[in-house]
């Protein structure tokens, strides 16, 4: 005897699965399957009644999938002109597909690859579709995770593109979306990415003014456009890495030009799909004129949305790495962070937001592995030789400063690791000092302004750069008479600005008090106990009066009243 289930009347899994398997089977409906406002419901209906079944759900299921399945394939071979979004639809046989599989034997790998491949890459603009999206991988993460763990890393581009295009208004179940894009081969190239979606944004509209709106159901009008090959090779082909001729013969920056498609810059922002390391667009000999025109014109909604996204999406991916990423993938991101520490979207503050992110991020993981200084000691004495090609390479140079004194160039047991970051400190010194008595107002090509903003940095600089030296100094005491040199030379030094100068000469009366100088130039890791050493950990039981008196400095006699160091110490 039939289960109530499949016994019922109208509205019944009978009557539904009958719906569905006439639009499987309906020739005329091929060329836009989803035309059917009443499919959606049928296949929703379909799945509920499998999921609420009990004694004949194995049956219902089996029933069902060979009909879903047709249906599904229709829906993914329907032509690009197709007016009606599948978009909706697509996710809802998912579903089935992933809450049933096993009860048929059916992976869902290809049928999600499918999905994303061949509908999303054409309908990722339209906002129900990308929101829909974005729930389905939220509800299915832990699923997705253990059994498609490269499903999201693999199409993380166009996610992408789904966000850039729509904006703010997802950004809240896009940053649920974000870590699963995180893998080993991701890792790299999504950083990369993340830090170009406003150019993402740029080659997104330099599409649509070329070829039509991206929005929504108006995706089937650009492909009715004049370029209708463009938009196709763009969207499903680019990310093959094939170069794509341009039938025009007319490519350039200006915005009413049609995009020029061989050009690497948006052949690798507007891939589909992440195929490794990300191209060094930022070399283009577009890249320049399109930034310039970016720059130069008011800037779109969307374009605004993503300066102030793109920071967040950052915090997120850094937060997540120093969680969960080995101590290998962070020693081969930091060096790519430092390269494009001054390569960004021209936007001062873009700009600044990220480049604090940035800065914290690479401080964070040399806090979680010091080891990490030691192993890349070559591009870290890269970029401290890069300290005066501009402000960020600057910035940059300060924080580098400041991790090989806190950390002692790795530990105590990187010694020549420490010699020779040693000694490239000493080399920037000694420039700064030799171009700080030249007097640097006196400059040609520099106003007054301009040459004081400039020996303010070098002052700043000057300061980080002393104090990396007497910290590494003191963890690898051999170092010491050298340091006494470099410190020496910087307090006769008279011209120099009077911090870098008050500055050495403190440094310089600490080292004549061993146990002291160890409390407070000493690595924050691994320290030493002995007698006058001051374990700052205990800062909250400590008082004042428990400092020897030389670090008051200029107050004279006792403190004149108590508190504890945790009133002095910063707490997490």
């Amino acid at each position: 005897m039939a289960s109530p289930e499949l016994a019922a009347g109208d509205g019944s899994y009978d009557f539904h699965l009958r719906s569905l398997s006439a639009a499987s089977r309906d020739s005329a409906a091929a060329a836009d399957p989803a035309s059917d406002p009443n499919l959606l419901q049928s296949v929703r209906r379909v799945c509920e009644m499998c999921r609420e079944a009990k004694e004949a759900r194995d049956e219902m299921v089996a029933r069902a999938f060979p009909v879903m399945s047709k249906l599904f394939q229709r829906c993914a071979a329907a032509p690009t002109q197709a007016v009606a979004s599948t978009g909706m639809l697509l996710p809802t046989i998912l579903q089935f597909f992933l809450d049933f599989g096993e009860a048929v034997l059916h992976d869902a790998d290809g049928s999600l690859k499918t999905f994303f491949s061949s509908c999303l890459s054409r309908e990722f603009a339209d906002p129900v579709v990308a929101e829909r999206t974005l729930e389905f991988i939220i509800a299915n993460k832990t699923k997705i995770l253990s059994s498609f763990p490269t499903l999201i890393p693999q199409f993380y581009p166009l996610l992408l593109k789904l966000i850039a295009s729509n904006g703010e208004r997802l950004e809240k179940k896009f940053l649920e979306v974000l870590p699963l894009m995180m893998s080993a081969g991701s890792f790299l190239p999504l950083f990369l990415s993340l830090m170009d979606l406003p150019m993402l944004v740029v080659a997104l509209e330099k599409v649509e003014r070329s070829s039509g709106t991206l929005i929504g159901s108006s995706i089937a009008t650009i492909q009715k456009s004049a370029a209708p090959e463009m938009l196709l090779a763009l969207m499903d082909e680019a990310y093959t890495g094939s170069a794509i001729e341009d039938s025009s013969g007319n490519s350039g920056s200006d915005d009413s030009s049609p995009l020029d498609l061989a050009d690497p810059m948006f052949l690798d922002l507007l891939k589909d799909e992440n195929d490794g390391i990300a191209a060094k667009h930022w070399i283009s000999p577009t890249i320049s004129s399109t930034l310039q025109a970016a720059v130069n014109s008011t800037q779109s909604d969307r374009l605004k949305q993503s300066l102030e996204m793109a920071p967040r999406f950052l915090c997120l991916f850094f937060a997540t790495a120093l969680r969960d990423v080995n101590d290998s993938l962070l020693c081969a991101l930091i060096p790519v962070v430092m390269s494009r520490y001054a390569a960004m979207f021209p936007d001062k503050v873009f700009s600044f937001k990220v480049r604090k992110r940035l800065s914290d991020f690479i401080l964070a993981a040399f806090q979680r592995s010091p080891d990490i200084i030691a192993i890349l000691k070559k591009p870290i004495t890269d970029r401290l030789g890069e300290a005066h090609d501009n402000p960020a390479k600057t910035e940059l140079a300060l924080h580098l400063c400041w991790a090989i004194g806190e950390h002692g160039a790795g530990g105590i047991n990187r010694k020549d690791v420490a010699r020779e970051l040693f000694e490239n400190l000493e080399l920037l010194l000694y420039e700064n000092l030799a171009t700080s008595r030249l007097g640097l107002s006196q400059e040609p090509g520099f106003d007054s302004m301009g040459a004081s903003s400039r020996k303010s940095s070098q002052a700043r600089l000057l300061c980080f750069v002393v104090t990396a030296i007497a910290k590494l100094a003191t963890c690898h005491s051999e170092l010491l008479p050298r340091a006494r040199v470099s410190l020496a030379k910087v307090a006769r030094t008279r011209t120099s600005d009077r911090r870098v100068w008050q500055r050495a000469c403190d440094y310089l009366g600490l080292m004549n008090e061993p146990a002291i100088c160890l409390s407070v130039l000493g690595p924050s890791t691994a320290q030493g106990n002995g007698p006058g050493i001051v374990d700052w950990s205990e800062g909250g039981t400590k008082m004042v009066a428990h400092v020897p008196f030389y670090l008051l400095a200029e107050q004279k006699g006792p403190p004149f009243h108590d508190f504890s160091f945790a009133d002095l110490l910063p707490t997490e």
